[in-house]
């Protein structure tokens, strides 16, 4: 616990905040909405003193007379007129870093949202907040306005973590939803997500998976113990997803969501980011839109899932204020809930020795023998199939209703538990063989 000096508890928490975009504008007015409110409870008021951001000019909707303005995040983090830094910035370098280490180096408090930067540097950041004795507080930066991070770092801490799942970026759940619902494809309903404000302009960085695992990196050191390690994780992205598996998923009782997955295996700690069926009946599978949720598997709660809005200014800035107010009380904890010298290094699970449940839809060349041939190869693989469902598409069926036009014909195979490894040498001999006519799509499914 970082404890507050008792000749200072009675003073106000003095706040430099780095960056105001939306999240920044939202702290400013939450923490002046709730001035009285905040101080009552952490028993010391709470005040933006000076700022820092990109433009001096742009309307922010809040009111900044009064307030010490920084063109430099780090000249503010190294500022004799504050105690905490909220550093809202963004990026894992540059800027963001600089502040952060700054102000942890001079004995500063710092609250984040920069779920990029604790991916990469978080452990180095946090060894240098315990030898200032100082807090490092992050319970934005991985799932928005869900305190997630305080149930895994406090709430479970009487709990051995098992699994930890979840939807982690709303852009990819919003995309995924409207596919189902609507039947449209990906570039649909990326392009009307981008017109809406849920997508950038460039939107790699959500649709391919890559925030997912940012934000997983950092809630699988806080579920298991372990340092960070974020190269670890296996990522894929959702841009393969046709409306084609959606309308087979309906119809085999599962739902289709980009999920981050944390699990402790026989061989380690298994990091993977990929398009995931899960159950309809599981509760992740109601989440829609652009809201988050994680469900974590532990041995004395068994099963809890927290569902919430996941980004954007008030849910995150909420998550924020938080942060702050444990500051201010003196309760803020180690940041990942153990000294950093007794984190573990941990095992890598590798993504071969992945075990589950996989969904694999192939073009099967109209052909004699084609069917016949792709059972043997996965048979050969001790690949044992749950289902096969074959669907002739609606175009070939037009252009020959005799059904024999020649044409690739959508086959669907369910298979029980197999390997990764497995799934894909039976599937690089099937293409070898030539009976499909592009390349497997290939999911996994997460059991409940």
């Amino acid at each position: 616990m970082i404890n507050a000096p008792l000749s200072t508890a009675s003073q106000p928490l003095r706040i430099g905040l780095a960056g105001l975009g939306t999240v920044g504008a939202s702290v400013l007015r939450i923490l002046r909405r709730q001035e009285n409110a905040l101080a009552a409870r952490c028993g010391r008021a709470i005040r933006v003193t000076a700022v820092s951001a990109r433009d001096r000019t742009r309307d922010r909707g809040v009111d900044l007379a009064g307030l010490t303005w920084f063109d430099d995040p780090v000249a503010l983090a190294k500022s004799s007129e504050i105690d905490c830094l909220v550093e809202l910035v963004g990026g894992s370098d540059g800027p963001a870093k600089a502040a952060v280490e700054a102000a942890l180096a001079s004995g500063k408090s710092v609250v984040t949202a920069n779920k990029a930067l604790l991916a990469h540097h978080g452990v180095a950041l946090a060894t240098l907040a315990e030898e200032q004795g100082v807090a490092l507080a992050f319970e934005a930066s991985s799932a928005g306005g869900i305190p997630v991070v305080k149930t895994l770092r406090e709430a479970l801490s009487g709990n051995n973590v098992t699994r930890l799942y979840g939807i982690l970026n709303g852009t990819c759940n919003y995309i995924l939803s409207r596919m189902e619902i609507e039947g449209l494809t990906f570039e649909a309903c990326l392009a009307d997500a981008q017109r809406l404000g849920y997508a950038e302009a460039d939107p790699t960085f959500d649709v391919e998976g890559y925030d997912t695992a940012h934000k997983l990196a950092i809630l699988t050191s806080l579920a298991f113990g372990t340092k960070i390690d974020a190269e670890a994780i296996h990522v894929e992205g959702i841009s393969s997803i046709a409306p084609l598996d959606l309308k087979m998923a309906d119809e085999l009782g599962y739902r289709i969501k980009l999920l981050g997955v944390a699990e402790r295996t026989k061989t380690g700690i298994e990091q993977r980011v990929h398009p995931t069926m899960v159950p309809k009946s599981s509760a992740i599978a109601q989440v829609m839109g652009v809201t988050n949720a994680v469900t974590i598997d532990a041995d004395a709660v068994r099963e809890i899932t927290l569902v919430g809005p996941g980004a954007g200014g008030d849910p995150t800035a909420s998550a924020v204020v938080a942060d702050i107010a444990d500051v201010a009380r003196g309760t803020a904890g180690l940041p990942f809930g153990l000294p950093v010298a007794r984190l573990e290094t941990p095992t890598r699970a590798p993504m071969q020795r992945h075990e589950g449940g996989y969904y694999v839809r192939l073009a099967v060349l109209d052909h004699p023998g084609a069917a016949a041939a792709i059972a043997t190869r996965m048979a050969e693989a001790d690949i044992s199939l749950e289902s096969i469902v074959q669907r002739r598409s609606e175009s070939a069926a037009a252009r020959d209703p005799s059904g024999r036009s020649g044409a690739p014909v959508p086959v669907v195979l369910i298979t029980y538990a197999t390997s990764e490894s497995a799934i894909r040498a039976a599937l690089e001999k099937v293409s070898a063989d030539g009976h499909i006519a592009e390349p497997p799509q290939v999911i996994r499914i997460e059991r409940e």
